[in-house]
């Protein structure tokens, strides 16, 4: 049994806890917010992600909570030309993903872990970890508190993480977001998005209810440079709704909801991989490890394999250095793909290129329809490349039938 510290509570932290807890390891999770809360707006499930659910016993209540989506489309404006449909069905078995919110994924995993009584000691911000004797980690505090030693302190900080080294550079761009009740008119089961070029996109995602019930709710965004926030901020609403009516006429029943610029929320975007996301008693997961922006939709996915490897790679009963590597080697081929392909499918749908676009506009679409790249974008899509649960012990068919 290993005293860990898990610092965190996004979806990877709160899964690591949950994981590492029912295999009899002593557990204390870390948060520096006073009360645990998520952040950002939704989310797609993809497949890989639910299995991890699954395993937890998580994933039926999240796809009852959340929206089946079926596919991902979207239409290039003026010509309306169809330029993106992913579909599901494409890939054998019965594949689907669930739109989330953010929050609503959060209520899961954070009432589990209160359910199983793992200690949570919040408004602990975290500034570093320090080497302690044998092997071991502290963790030091903003405000100069000192807690350890521990056997292992797994860093779900995230993007920003002070334990991941140099914090990143966001990219050029980012996304407003906002939480809008659903508007009947939509594909209830697809995220729908409408491009102008890689300068503009406006998108739709189903999520379900929030906790708590309530009425069908959708993500709505907008791509935007962060350098242009504070220009659209200043300039007020009216100009920026013409501006997406002129893009897509039809989200203007949504576009009339918001009425103040602090209902939509901008997410910052930013890519690095650090090249080894372990170090003696100190392991790196989720976006701490590889943050990217959300082209594919596989943050929230990867963090919760990041969890399931760990869990499975110090179930082995090897020593901790050892563990690590298992932990590294389990997940490394999948994130490199996918930081790689998140890296060059980015530039496609928010840049100010012009031949990339017109690509993706005139012959990416057409191709897309092609056997069998409808079958290859559906398996990119829902994360299952290089089979990302080989080597879990739920990897196998009746995982995959429970997350359905």
């Amino acid at each position: 049994m290993l005293a860990i510290a898990v610092a965190g509570c996004g979806p990877g932290g709160l899964a690591a806890a949950l994981f590492l807890h029912r295999a009899g390891h002593r557990l204390t999770l870390f948060e520096r917010f006073d009360t645990p809360r998520p952040l950002g707006s939704a989310l797609i499930l993809q497949p890989a992600g639910l299995a991890v659910l699954a395993s937890l016993g998580l994933s039926a209540p999240a796809i009852a909570i959340g929206a089946r989506i079926e596919r991902l489309f979207g239409r290039a404006a003026p010509s309306g030309r169809v330029v993106l449909d992913v579909r599901y069905a494409d890939l054998p078995g019965e594949a689907f993903g669930v739109g989330i919110h953010r929050a609503a994924l959060f209520g899961l995993l954070f009432d589990a872990v209160a359910g199983e009584a793992i200690p949570i000691e919040t408004g602990r911000e975290i500034v570093a970890s320090d080497p302690a004797a044998g092997g071991c980690r502290d963790l030091r505090f903003a405000d100069g508190a000192i807690a350890g030693p521990f056997d292992l302190v797994v860093d779900a900080l995230g993007t920003q993480s002070p334990l991941a080294g140099r914090p990143p550079t966001p990219l050029d761009f980012g996304a407003l977001w906002a939480t809008l009740d659903w508007e009947d008119g939509f594909d209830a089961a697809a995220l729908d998005q409408r491009y102008r070029r890689a300068r503009k996109m406006v998108g739709i995602l189903p999520i379900g209810r929030m906790p708590g019930g309530g009425v069908r709710k959708a993500a709505f965004f907008w791509s935007l440079r962060g350098a242009d926030l504070a220009r659209w901020r200043a300039e007020g609403l009216a100009p920026w709704k013409d501006e997406v009516r002129a893009l897509w006429p039809e989200v203007a029943p949504l576009l009339d909801r918001i009425v103040d610029a602090d209902q939509m929320t901008f997410a910052r975007y930013c890519h690095r991989t650090l090249r080894r996301p372990v170090e003696p008693g100190l392991v790196h997961l989720g976006d701490a490890w590889h943050s990217t922006s959300p082209q594919l939709g596989q943050g929230a996915n990867m963090a919760l394999l990041d969890a399931a490897a760990l869990d499975a790679a110090l179930a082995t009963g090897e020593s901790i250095p050892a563990a690590l590597a298992r932990y590294q080697k389990l997940r490394r081929r999948h994130v490199r793909l996918y930081q790689l392909m998140s890296y060059a499918f980015t530039p496609f749908y928010q840049s100010h290129g012009r031949i990339l676009p017109f690509l993706r506009d005139h012959m990416v679409g057409p191709l897309s329809r092609v056997p069998p790249v409808p079958r290859l974008l559906a398996a990119i899509v829902a994360g299952a490349l290089v089979a990302p649960l080989a080597g879990l012990p739920f990897g196998g068919p009746e995982t995959k039938a429970r997350a359905r």
